[in-house]
């Protein structure tokens, strides 16, 4: 019965949540953007839970795409479904020069490194001409995946969520499918336990560049999107805010939960959109709850309500044995 029943509920939780910004007065825009910067942070996500690494870099696979979908739509006229690809190969193809690079680092001087690359792949965004420098891309046209005759296109917010929305099922999908495949299994034993990994015949290194190769397409392709939502692409895609953000969705629910940096990014956008206090006060929240999930909530918010919820109750006290009567 379970069988047919979980569907059916994860089917119709789906429907509630795409029919949610139409209920809520038209808030498809600030829905877009959540879904789109879950899909970045689910990139993230998998370096950080799966294989136990802090990346730094992913903000650069986000840009990548971004402006490679920028870039390709407005000077070679490229469409949407090759601004697709092209975000997620150029995405991949830097991450796999990263990951070479820093194929024989771990803990804080991968991060490091990482870091390093977010900077320099900044800097040369805003100076170097071919990428727009300072003044970035803009007239990026609207997005269009239509097919024949089959018009699949969006010119606004209303139009375009349908398209955020089914790019986080293809993420879901995806991370779900990597958690249960031999790869992810592998990643978590290099994770938990290198030294039993290699005993046990893993090729460590090989399977932390696969992993690491694996999450930028999910970043890139949310850049992809992103740029054709806001019709313009610029070094500010490389601020600190964005990696904040994605840190945070991976961090605040707990880490390895499916819908963790989802329910982590509505969180962190919807406090923005809908409970904003303005600028500099929004990014102390959100920089306050990425030390308040990393210092205090080590399990995350799903870990705190797990703890509350099974809290053991004190057991009555057991009555002291008295010695037997002496006859």
């Amino acid at each position: 019965m379970n069988r047919v029943l979980k569907p059916a509920a994860v089917l119709l939780a789906a429907i509630l949540v795409f029919l949610l910004p139409g209920w809520l007065g038209g808030v498809h825009g600030a829905f877009a953007v959540i879904a789109i910067m879950a899909v970045a942070a689910y990139g993230l996500d998998i370096v950080v839970s799966d294989l136990g690494e802090v990346s730094l870099a992913h903000t650069v696979f986000f840009a990548a795409g971004a402006y490679a979908t920028g870039l390709l739509a407005t000077r070679l006229g490229f469409g949407s479904w090759a601004t697709l690809f092209g975000a997620i190969a150029v995405g991949t193809l830097i991450a796999l020069a990263l990951g070479l690079v820093t194929l024989s680092l771990r803990e804080f001087v991968f991060s490091l490194v990482t870091y390093a690359a977010t900077v320099v792949a900044a800097a040369i965004a805003h100076n170097w001409n071919v990428l727009g420098g300072s003044d970035g891309v803009s007239g990026i046209p609207t997005l269009d995946l239509s097919l024949g005759p089959v018009r699949l296109a969006a010119t606004n917010d209303a139009e375009l969520w349908p398209y955020a929305f089914a790019l986080l099922l293809i993420a879901l999908y995806a991370i779900r499918q990597f958690r249960r495949s031999r790869l992810g299994a592998m990643a978590m034993m290099v994770h938990l336990n290198p030294r039993l990994a290699t005993m046990s015949g893993i090729d460590v290194r090989r399977v932390r560049l696969a992993v690491f190769v694996l999450s930028a397409p999910f970043s890139a392709a949310a850049g992809w999107l992103y740029a054709y939502q806001r019709a313009y692409i610029g070094p500010d895609l490389f601020e600190t805010y964005f990696l904040v953000l994605m840190l945070t969705a991976v961090v605040l629910v707990g880490r390895r939960r499916l819908f963790g940096p989802l329910i982590g990014t509505a969180l962190v956008v919807g406090q923005e959109r809908f409970l904003s206090f303005g600028g500099d006060v929004n990014a102390i929240i959100l920089g306050g709850a990425l030390v308040t999930a990393l210092a205090l909530l080590p399990g995350g918010l799903d870990g705190l309500f797990r703890r509350l919820v099974t809290r053991p109750t004190t057991p009555a006290p057991v009555p002291e044995a008295r010695p037997l009567a002496q006859p």
